[in-house]
């Protein structure tokens, strides 16, 4: 974290951030959806915090600057650039958090964590393998404010920790994944992942810009060197290995100081009231963790650090925290249009694994296609009356997790015979003579095209004529000419087909036209 006189408070919304930042890489259970929203709400309250914190100290510059403008009126001028420069970005990025927010209402006046499980930026921020007109502009921000800071701060030695810092957190180049396939840094951090993933995301970097400018203005008040002094300005970090455990794994992470300096060597560590080994769990000044979770829920991670300074030990408190969550036992499979697939139409299904990425869950059955987007697939069932989707997915441990549910087929309902658009129409018999015979679907929840190959027509007083193709022909015209006035003529035995297809629908209801 930047430099500076932080709270306890800020100091472990530090901490928390570090153990969260993690869980953005997974698709989470519905308790970490929940436990993303509590940290965003978190983060907001930090930053607000951290805001004041960062006006009084810019109010101690300008106090200084009256007081001393000779050694003070500069560095003033500087921070007053530094916060515009910060503003802009942070009022950048949280414009992206209030698009992805208007998506959903607010209940009782807080977003719907678990309903927040989709992604809501796919198709704004990403086009294709690259990044649309909107990614663009989201990565020429960052490099914006990183090249706006560099410009201001780059001449002064004393910034230059700072600038590395900033050209790490923000930094937009492409990223390796776990299987060693390089992404690009939208792509990595915000592609496919739910909405309040993201939102927790864009608030945490929030954080890093306010943390940043908080540095900024410590390295002007002359506090840094201070502040580096002495081991009691430390922060001790928990880094996980993982965001989230599953109930019976073992935890696995590390605990560091906030200067990462593997010359600063701990004389004892204290971590959950167990002393740690240091022959064997220090690495770097890093002291190596390994426990079990625990049960389901959040856990603290509480304990000390023991240096010796000018001959006297200093402890620096651990504090940090890490969320248990149920080992996924049950897919999510849901035809998106209904409760049944539909014979001889495509039907589209959202296939997923609570806390499983997509590129790890697999769909099997008769008549099931892969779609385009995270989590689609396509239906076309064949024969029978019932298909079963069997779902597998794998969890970052290896472990294999399955689950199954069974659909009911059902055939396409029998359609509505039309004579000029209606059911019973009514008109002279020249309209009747030229008008097409049409079908339609009536309340079906897919549009499907459908033509008419044939149909019956009765004149009262006159022979029934089969008819071929969805219009009169001569014969059914010769029957039509001797209808008379009052005449009610049906148009029955209506023959369809899916347009494009050979498959022939059931009996569709007859038409009929009376004559005026």
């Amino acid at each position: 974290m930047a430099g500076g006189n932080l709270t306890p408070r800020q100091k472990m919304i530090n901490l928390m951030y570090l153990v969260f930042i993690a869980m953005l890489a997974l698709n989470m259970s519905k308790e970490v959806l929940t436990a993303f929203g509590l940290m965003n709400e978190k983060f907001e309250t930090a930053n607000t915090n951290q805001s004041q914190s960062n006006q009084a100290l810019l109010g101690q510059l300008e106090t200084k600057a009256s007081d001393e403008p000779d050694r003070y009126a500069e560095p003033f001028k500087k921070a007053n650039q530094a916060k515009k420069i910060s503003d802009e970005f942070y009022n950048y990025i949280g414009s992206l958090s209030k698009g992805i927010e208007g998506g959903f209402e607010k209940e009782n006046g807080k977003l719907p964590f678990e309903a927040m499980d989709k992604s809501t930026i796919d198709e704004l921020w990403f086009q294709g393998d690259g990044y649309s007109p909107k990614g663009k502009e989201i990565i020429a921000a960052f490099d914006k404010y990183k090249a706006d800071l560099k410009a201001l701060l780059g001449q002064g030695a004393t910034f230059q920790p700072l600038l590395k810092e900033v050209e790490t957190k923000f930094s937009t180049a492409d990223i390796k994944d776990g299987e060693g396939v390089n992404k690009k840094y939208l792509d990595y951090h915000f592609k496919g992942f739910p909405a309040i993933a993201t939102m927790a995301k864009l608030t945490a970097l929030q954080n890093d810009v306010k943390n940043v400018e908080s540095g900024v203005y410590n390295v002007l008040l002359g506090n840094t060197l201070k502040a580096a002094a002495s081991f009691k300005n430390y922060n001790a970090i928990v880094i996980p290995e993982k965001s989230a455990f599953f109930a019976g794994e073992q935890f696995k992470g590390k605990v560091v100081l906030g200067r990462y300096d593997k010359s600063t060597v701990p004389t004892k560590v204290v971590v959950n009231g167990v002393e740690q080994d240091l022959a064997k769990n220090l690495v770097d000044g890093q002291v190596m963790l390994n426990f079990n979770t625990g049960s389901v829920g959040e856990h603290d991670i509480t304990g000390k650090f023991t240096f010796m300074e000018e001959g006297k030990p200093v402890d620096i408190d651990i504090k940090g925290n890490y969320v248990v969550v149920p080992k996924p036992n049950s897919a999510n499979i849901s035809a998106d249009k209904m409760n049944v697939v539909y014979r001889g139409v495509v039907n589209p299904m959202t296939i997923s694994f609570a806390g499983i990425s997509d590129d790890k869950v697999t769909a099997n059955a008769q008549g099931l296609t892969k779609g385009s987007k995270t989590g689609q697939y396509n239906m076309s069932p064949g024969q029978g009356r019932e298909v079963t989707i069997n779902v597998t997915g794998k969890l970052p441990d290896g472990q294999t997790v399955a689950d199954k549910k069974t659909f009911r087929i059902k055939d396409i309902p029998a359609p509505q015979g039309k004579i000029r658009g209606e059911m019973a129409a009514k008109g002279q018999k020249n309209g009747l003579e030229i008008a097409s015979v049409t079908a339609v679907l009536e309340d079906f929840d897919f549009e499907l095209g459908i033509d008419v190959t044939g149909f019956n027509i009765k004149v009262p007083g006159q022979p029934t004529i089969v008819v071929s193709g969805n219009k009169m022909d001569g014969r059914a015209r010769a029957a039509i000419s001797k209808a008379t006035r009052g005449d009610i003529i049906i148009i029955s035995e209506i023959k369809t087909k899916l347009r494009g297809s050979a498959i022939m629908l059931k009996k569709t209801a007859p038409c009929t036209f009376e004559i005026q």
